[in-house]
């Protein structure tokens, strides 16, 4: 997105997922199963996560704002991308921590709204154990620990272009009522 261009909300979208209507950017579209198929739940979760990742990110204007991308979701799960660019970087000449957070939980967001009921950080943490510097780009993997009741905890691992550990971020979810898809 290009910097100090106003872009209206369908514009953004397609950045953010590729084009309009076409799913996530590198997902393929869900394969339609009937109701006796024993796959037809894992499709419809698959689903589900999908849609629910679409509408978050469709209204989260910060995250579209820093150029993330949502490279991969599935129920409890997701991966976002983003390039560092030169005003992502600190008086260090380092990626800012606060944006490695904020990349970090913009994948904890997507996996622990997944299944479509609306859940919101509870808490987080997070380890910096290297710096990303710019041009690097950085990949924020969320995995579902545990869910129960209304809490949930995730793990998100971000890492470089080789694969080189940047950040381990914790997060712990409650489920607040409603759907994500609903608004």
């Amino acid at each position: 997105m290009a910097q100090g261009k106003d872009v209206t909300p369908e514009e953004a979208q397609r950045t953010a997922f590729g084009t309009a209507g076409a799913g996530l950017q590198g997902m393929p579209a869900p394969r339609l199963a009937s109701p006796g198929d024993p796959a037809s739940a894992a499709v419809d979760a698959q689903h589900v996560a999908e849609r629910a990742a679409e509408a978050l990110f469709a209204r989260d204007m910060a995250s579209r704002m820093l150029g993330f991308r949502v490279a991969g979701v599935k129920p409890g799960y997701a991966r976002l991308t983003m390039i560092v660019r030169p005003d992502m970087v600190n008086g260090h000449r380092i990626c800012h921590g606060g944006l490695i957070f904020t990349l970090a939980d913009s994948a904890f967001a997507a996996s622990c709204n997944s299944y479509d009921e609306s859940t919101v950080a509870a808490a987080a943490s997070i380890d910096f154990l290297a710096p990303a510097f710019e041009g690097d780009e950085l990949s924020a993997e969320a995995s579902e620990l545990w869910r129960s009741g209304r809490s949930g905890l995730y793990e998100i691992t971000v890492t470089n272009q080789r694969g080189e550990r940047i950040a381990l971020f914790r997060g712990r979810s409650h489920r607040v009522g409603g759907s994500v898809t609903a608004g």
